[in-house]
């Protein structure tokens, strides 16, 4: 029989009440929004790839100018395949209504109509994630804080495991929590800074905003250097943006 210390349960409990608190806290402040008339657009894919290959008559900008072909990235520029369709939809409407501030992005966001915003996300979302769910040996000792990090969390400050959160290898959970196992070190940190000067929206109980509060440049380096090697890239090959783009989906 596995027998748990005291420590080891109370930290599990602590992580999934952390969890199941913000699922909760979501889906009240998401409820008023819910009676919005853009809430209950659905997107189509094949419009979203329209969009994303040639752009709108309104001013946007083809998406793949600076995402890629395939929504893969490109140096500056975040990969936006496979994320979740709920979430690339929110932060386009953050970044349309100044709630998200990029100066690069929100022009375009703004040129993109709610039925655009979520054809545009159903279509990346339809894409392969290029990160699988795997998830590395829980670290005994703490010369390797990248996965002491994303593993384990440093309860002692308050910051959970990557993983509670973002999945085994950072591949996302749901709307609320997107993929991050294969953002570059660079781009965490742009938007550790966006979140620490109040430049787009924390999630879930102001989570990350208190999270971000707390990561050090070293801790980014490490965790993006864990994910790297977890799933077998180098961390300056990653397709995910550097900080000269600020703020993106």
């Amino acid at each position: 029989m596995i027998r748990m210390n005291k420590q080891t349960l109370s930290r599990s409990c602590i992580a999934i009440g952390i969890c199941m608190l913000m699922g909760s806290a979501w889906a009240q402040e998401a409820a008023p929004k819910a009676a919005a008339p853009t809430a209950a657009v659905q997107g189509s894919a094949a419009a979203g790839q329209k969009i994303a290959q040639s752009g709108t008559p309104q001013g946007a900008a083809a998406c793949a100018t600076c995402h890629g072909a395939k929504g893969e990235g490109m140096a500056g520029f975040p990969a936006l395949a496979g994320q979740h369709a709920g979430y690339l939809a929110r932060q386009l409407q953050h970044l349309a209504d100044g709630s998200r501030q990029a100066p690069v992005m929100a022009p375009m966001a703004k040129a993109l109509s709610a039925q655009d915003r979520a054809d545009v996300a159903a279509y990346y979302a339809s894409l392969p994630l290029p990160i699988q769910p795997v998830r590395g040996p829980l670290p005994k000792g703490k010369d390797d804080d990248g996965a002491w990090l994303v593993e384990r969390g440093r309860w002692a400050d308050g910051i959970p495991a990557c993983a509670q959160c973002h999945g085994p290898g950072g591949v996302g959970v749901g709307a609320d929590f997107p993929a991050i196992g294969h953002l570059t070190a660079d781009y965490m940190q742009s938007q550790v800074a966006a979140w620490n000067k109040g430049q787009r929206e924390a999630g879930p109980l102001g989570l990350m905003g208190k999270v971000a509060q707390k990561l050090t440049p070293a801790d980014i380096q490490a965790v993006a250097a864990y994910y790297a090697r977890l799933h077998g890239a180098s961390p300056s090959t990653s397709t995910a943006a550097t900080a000269s783009a600020p703020a993106k989906p």
